[in-house]
């Protein structure tokens, strides 16, 4: 019984230091004439390149399913799995975001928590029409402790920067 209750308690513990989890995407204001909002993913890679998804934020409002067309631009996330996922995918895909701070929790904290302790790394990756392209990494080791936090990598050109914080 008492191995029960302890069981219980690692999983509650690790299941809340989980929860706590967020991972803030800064879009960048930029001053161009032609501005569109970038086509976003986030996912995670353990060590062989295996994708667990997060989030993609695309044009989810253009008339048959027409904002699909461009994912591909994507480049590094249509490879890491992006193409053999039927889209929208409820929990993971949402509207395009404009310049400012984003905010991830949920999903990543379903994600972090079904995954094994390890490395890892923390893809982002915009794309933007009439823009560039940018993909940032996040290295990470599971489980994450509270001295994990925040981790903070900066981007040049389509992400500002992410944040990773509880």
């Amino acid at each position: 019984m008492r191995r029960f209750w302890l069981a219980l308690l690692l999983v509650t513990a690790s299941s809340t230091a989980a929860a706590e989890v967020n991972l803030t995407v800064t879009l960048p204001r930029l001053n161009v004439a032609e501005y569109h909002a970038p086509y976003v993913a986030v996912w995670i890679e353990n060590d062989r390149r295996q994708a667990t998804q997060v989030a993609l934020w695309y044009d989810v409002a253009l008339a048959n399913g027409e904002g699909q067309e461009w994912l591909k631009d994507l480049r590094q996330w249509w490879r890491r799995g992006g193409r053999s996922l039927t889209m929208p995918v409820d929990g993971l895909s949402g509207a395009t975001k404009g310049p400012g701070q984003h905010t991830i929790s949920t999903q990543l904290s379903d994600a972090l928590t079904s995954l094994p302790a390890g490395s890892y790394t923390i893809m982002v990756e915009a794309a933007r029409e009439v823009g560039g392209r940018e993909v940032l990494r996040l290295p990470i080791e599971l489980p994450l402790t509270n001295a994990s936090f925040p981790v903070v990598v900066e981007g040049q050109n389509e992400l500002e920067s992410i944040r990773l914080h509880n």
